[in-house]
């Protein structure tokens, strides 16, 4: 059974850091867990700076003028929050997984032994190659 998805509205209360009612639950820990959680972070940092970058955009092309200049200082504030976003990913999808109940760390647990299994079963795969 697929774990229940929340409607636009919720989504994007749970991106400005909203907690989700139980029966999302799954749904949380699905999304922290996934082999795309990664992206899915990165995402969900970006819908948190959209504002934030566009009112920096409009603010210094209305009141600077230079829109090469305002378009340059917006790429590089992009650029600053994308390696802060990627630096505490980690941390910040622990902590939603957390405030929905799970234990601290249980995102990270769940990911670190589903990467174990993986490389368990390509060596395993490598042994049967070269020694059959």
């Amino acid at each position: 059974m697929a774990a229940k998805r929340p409607g636009p509205f919720r989504w994007l209360y749970f991106v400005y850091g909203g907690r989700l009612p139980d029966r999302y639950r799954d749904w949380v820990l699905h999304v922290a867990t996934c082999p795309t959680w990664l992206v899915r972070a990165f995402g969900r940092g970006l819908m948190q700076l959209a504002p934030v970058l566009g009112a920096l955009l409009a603010g210094l092309v209305v009141f600077g003028g230079s829109w090469p200049l305002a378009l340059g200082s917006t790429l590089l504030g992009f650029l600053v929050a994308l390696r802060i976003i990627l630096a505490f990913a980690q941390d910040n999808v622990d902590a939603r997984v957390a405030q929905h109940g799970f234990p601290a760390g249980h995102a990270t647990a769940i990911r670190r032994r589903r990467h174990a299994d993986e490389e368990a079963a390509k060596a395993a795969r490598y042994r049967e190659t070269w020694q059959g």
